[in-house]
């Protein structure tokens, strides 16, 4: 593994790859130090820390930035909020839905564009509704905000848009010309910033020289730290796990040349949409816990979703499944795929082509989907269980032992991965793995 990383600095084009890709991560970490004008940012730090919940889960998406209102602090969460309103309307607008399918480079660019303007609605809604929240706090602390006032919500509302809309663009950089999701590597350093907090709250707690003041167990630790493990393995089997479908190709004549049969198989995997889900459930659940203090009708709904609370679990386990097969139809195409092996002489033993074909991949990928959407939802309520089982285990420690941060970060890595090795083999260098192969590489 040592040489593969060795060797992507071998390869120009791969190297100028990572360097940019890690500068621009750094410009990202860096940004949520810069102070938003007008907001005192370790006076509500100190405020902020005294509340958990989705202000945890958002401070961890944002690396720090939410708890201390910095420039970005609404983070990436407007973007992919913005996206989820976009594919959900593509669904259900049809003059969307022939954009996306038959406006080819063209209908991309203009889904995009959309996505966009929505993200700087979203950004403005949002960053008021946040400088009233902390206006809110200034109340009850003052010192928070220095100058109170319609021109303090407008210099704050610009500055959270315009770090969102960096945000963005640095994502789409990363993207094209980086390595990886942009977005997705965005989200996972900044919960990976989160760690080095995560360790020194576990060592205050354990406490081995003042067992008096000792709130978490060394065995205890012990059994976190297994927990994490397992976890992690059991993410990486989900996310890595597929179907093999057996594909017989007939015996054609092309001109004079005459191709036999082959075997071949069509992979399908248990979890198809990936992270998608998760991502996607946290942000609708975080926007009226955050941003609807002030609405009457929002409020009352944030109050029963509360997090923690049993409609705040059953919420977002009932939303990830449906993010787990509306993802799934929206990306895979049984009538599609049935009709290019149509074409292509192909077929599967036992299975008429056409469409009985497509109805095979449809049932046999909604058993798949349902499996990967009942893990997901598992891990995603994990750390909520453990912190309330464990003593001394917050849910900062407890979401790097499950929950949404752990399946984003192991998620990305491996797709991640998966990116750099196909760079390396493409150029006839060892992968990362000298026995067997990232599942997926090809």
């Amino acid at each position: 593994m040592l040489s593969a990383f060795l060797n992507i600095f071998k390869i120009p084009d791969l190297r100028k790859r990572v360097i940019l890709t890690l500068l621009l991560l750094i410009a990202c970490r860096i940004g949520t130090w810069i102070p938003t004008p007008g907001v005192n940012g370790d006076k509500l730090m100190e405020v902020m820390s005294s509340k958990s919940g989705i202000f945890g889960l958002l401070t961890m998406f944002s690396g720090g930035a939410f708890s201390k209102a910095s420039v970005f602090t609404l983070g990436i969460m407007p973007y992919i909020s913005a996206s989820i309103i976009i594919q959900l309307l593509t669904a259900v607008v049809p003059s969307l839905e022939r954009l996306v399918k038959e406006g080819g480079e063209e209908g991309r660019k203009k889904i995009t564009q959309y996505t966009r303007y929505g993200t700087v609605l979203l950004c403005l809604v949002q960053g008021f509704m946040m400088t009233r929240m902390i206006e809110s706090m200034n109340n009850t602390a003052p010192g928070i905000v220095l100058d109170p006032g319609m021109s303090f919500r407008l210099i704050a509302m610009i500055t959270f848009t315009t770090g969102t809309m960096f945000l963005m663009w640095v994502g789409e950089q990363i993207t094209q010309r980086g390595i990886g999701n942009g977005i997705s590597l965005i989200i996972t350093i900044n919960i990976i910033s989160r760690l080095p907090l995560a360790m020194a709250t576990g060592w205050a707690n354990l406490s081995l020289l003042n067992p008096k003041n000792q709130l978490l167990k060394p065995e205890m630790l012990i059994v976190l730290l297994a927990l994490i493990v397992f976890v992690v393995a059991s993410i990486i089997l989900i996310t890595q796990g597929q179907r093999k479908i057996p594909v017989q190709y007939a015996k054609r004549v092309v001109g004079r040349r005459v191709y036999t049969g082959q075997s071949s198989y069509i992979p399908l995997r248990i979890n198809y949409a990936g992270v998608i889900p998760v991502i996607f459930a946290s942000a609708l659940l975080s926007f009226p816990q955050t941003f609807g203090q002030n609405v009457p009708i929002i409020s009352w709904m944030a109050n029963k979703i509360a997090p923690g609370s049993i409609g705040y679990l059953l919420c977002k386990i009932l939303l990830i499944i449906f993010f787990t097969y509306f993802w799934t139809a929206t990306q895979f195409d049984p009538g599609k795929m049935a009709n290019d092996m149509k074409k292509n002489g192909a077929f599967v033993p036992g299975i008429r082509p056409g469409k009985p074909t497509a109805m095979f991949f449809e049932r046999t990928m909604n058993r798949l989907t349902i499996s990967g959407a009942l893990f997901l939802a598992f891990i995603a309520v994990l750390p909520q269980l453990i912190a309330s089982n464990i003593s001394g285990v917050d849910y900062n420690m407890a979401s790097f032992a499950g929950g949404t941060g752990l399946l984003i970060i192991v998620g990305v890595m491996l797709d991640t991965m998966r990116t750099i090795e196909s760079h390396l083999m493409m150029r006839h260098y060892d992968g990362f793995l000298k026995k067997g192969k990232l599942r997926g590489r090809y």
